[in-house]
């Protein structure tokens, strides 16, 4: 696939039943987990890092993941890494950042780094979480600095998983399968 591309010596690694869009680019040291699915547009680049996006996540159209290299600021820099089942909207900007399993990053949201959004966590639609902020579990954050809003009902929860059961469904019918 012209669209899954090596950097030096090292090429994207795919787990099973994944789905990457032929309009999307996957470059470099990126291992994407089972049932993953990358949607158009999307770019995802471990050039100067690496990029782990662990099983049933998935990563909606046009959005961007990268990383940040090492420098005399930023010792070792920072990886990407983002857990099981996590939702990342349209048009996100995923730079440099942990963000943990069953998490929601909404449509065009910035989460950047070395920031950490820890499990079951929302990150609402163009909230900007800045370098370093860790968002709680369980936590609604919102706006332009990105700020705690509430806590997540169980409801709120519930609809994290869905929407991740609900990615893997549509994967599976591009891919033939449901």
């Amino acid at each position: 696939m012209k669209n899954l591309r090596p950097f030096l010596d090292t090429r994207p690694q795919l787990g099973e039943r994944v789905y990457v869009d032929p309009a999307a680019t996957v470059i470099g040291d990126v291992v994407l987990g089972d049932d993953v699915s990358v949607w158009p547009g999307t770019v995802i680049r471990g050039d100067v890092n690496v990029v782990r996006i662990g099983a049933r996540s998935n990563i909606q159209d046009g959005t961007i993941i990268h990383v940040s290299h090492e420098s005399p600021y930023n010792k070792g820099g920072y990886p990407t890494l983002i857990g099981e089942g996590v939702t990342v909207g349209h048009g996100t900007i995923i730079h440099a950042c942990t963000i943990g399993d069953y998490c929601l990053i909404g449509m065009g949201a910035c989460v950047l780094d070395g920031a950490v959004i820890e499990a079951e966590a929302f990150i609402g639609a163009g909230a900007v979480v800045g370098p370093g902020k860790r968002v709680q579990r369980g936590e609604l954050w919102v706006g332009n600095p990105a700020r705690p809003a509430r806590t997540l009902s169980d409801k709120d929860i519930e609809g994290l998983h869905y929407s991740a059961d609900h990615y893997v469904r549509l994967k599976d019918r591009y891919l033939g399968m449901g």
